[in-house]
């Protein structure tokens, strides 16, 4: 039973020398140092939660130039768009395409075209790599040379 009781003491004893030293109120001095390492780092703490709000995307086909403001709304909210233009005239395209060009550029955003009358717009926290090439516009006119 003496094993025992020393195998108690032993760790009854580092237990009550942790909780000694975790109790024990720190000098003014030393906090000091301590919250401004804290407020150091937590500088460049990024939440993750921003991170994944901005990976959200929104796909839109506008029928008349108003709907144009949703789509800004989206840009804005740090949502990227995918904009598909068949179901408005010419004219109008054109219109929405400037408003969004516009807004991306305020926002410092990109925009670029992935297809016939189908453009992605990106906010700044969006990054898109790569590009798509015109192989419809150059496999129509290889059709059309036929």
């Amino acid at each position: 039973m003496g094993l025992k009781n020393k195998f108690k003491t032993f760790f009854a004893m580092d237990d009550e020398q942790e909780y000694e030293e975790e109790e024990l109120p720190m000098r003014e001095e030393e906090t000091e140092p301590l919250k401004q390492q804290k407020t150091s780092k937590g500088q460049n703490v990024i939440s993750l939660q921003s991170v994944q709000k901005s990976t959200k995307m929104v796909l839109c086909e506008p029928r008349v130039y108003a709907e144009a403001q949703e789509i800004t709304d989206h840009l804005k909210s740090k949502k990227a768009v995918v904009v598909n233009l068949h179901r408005v005239s010419h004219d109008q395209a054109v219109r929405i395409i400037d408003f969004l060009t516009g807004t991306v550029y305020a926002l410092g955003g990109d925009a670029q075209k992935i297809g016939p009358n189908i453009f992605l717009c990106t906010p700044d926290t969006v990054e898109v790599s790569g590009n798509i090439s015109d192989i419809l516009t150059e496999t129509e006119q290889t059709i059309k040379r036929w």
